[in-house]
């Protein structure tokens, strides 16, 4: 009898334990699955903050405004950062309203490097490499430019350059975009170097660099010109 009743006792304690097993597993994953909706929720907000925002996107309609767009111009009288220029003769090639012929700043060998680099990127396809307009997409059929040897390109002022490439002119398209302002500048240099290097005499010459060149072929007067003797 006394055995019997251990045994009830001991099958009742292990029945207790076995439901304290049970109500644990069960809790726990209670505590997991809020944990884990507690961060979906996280997640989630997250991602609402970062996907739906409060703007508009381009060209999309809106009925804020009475005329149904949400682009708006500019406020009159206002300037973006960094567009604000006072300087005509830098960013227009003009002064009083005047096409001139000079530049905004000082023209260094530097400068000139600069203009021959972005000339030779953006210019040679159209003007080639000396100027003359028979670039390659020229030998393909575009429309050919005037050559900047003519008379009426020698003497156009350098702001001339400028605004052209700013603006451009006939089959040319604008460089803005696409040259800065300085640089532009500094293909207008560059472009007078490819007019002097075909027009220039030897009296353009420097003095000592004259003493130094060696006799000249007898057709060869001394105001010939240097580029036609090549």
């Amino acid at each position: 009898m006394e055995y019997l009743k251990l045994r009830t006792e001991l099958d009742s304690i292990r029945a207790q334990a076995r439901l304290c097993a049970r109500r644990a597993r069960s809790l726990v994953r209670t505590l997991t699955v809020m944990s884990m909706g507690a961060v979906a929720l996280l997640l989630f907000g997250c991602r609402l903050d970062m996907h739906v925002q409060p703007k508009y996107l381009p060209y999309e309609p809106t009925d804020f405004f009475g005329d149904g767009r949400s682009e708006r111009q500019p406020v009159p009288g206002t300037v973006a950062r960094g567009q604000l220029r006072l300087d005509e003769l830098m960013f227009t090639g003009r002064e009083n309203g005047v096409v001139v012929d000079k530049f905004p700043f000082p023209i260094t060998k530097a400068d000139l490097d600069r203009g021959r680099e972005r000339y030779n990127v953006y210019c040679t396809p159209c003007h080639d490499y000396t100027g003359t307009g028979r670039g390659m997409i020229v030998q393909r059929g575009f429309p050919q430019p005037p050559s900047y040897h003519i008379q009426r390109l020698r003497d156009a002022p350098a702001g001339h350059f400028y605004e052209v490439m700013t603006n451009g002119f006939g089959a040319m398209y604008s460089y803005a975009a696409r040259v800065e302002p300085a640089d532009r500048w500094r293909i207008a240099a560059y472009i007078r170097v490819l007019q002097l290097s075909r027009n220039a005499t030897v009296q353009d010459l420097p003095e000592s660099v004259r003493q130094n060149l060696s006799q000249l072929p007898a057709e060869q007067t001394p105001g010939q010109s240097m580029g036609q003797s090549q």
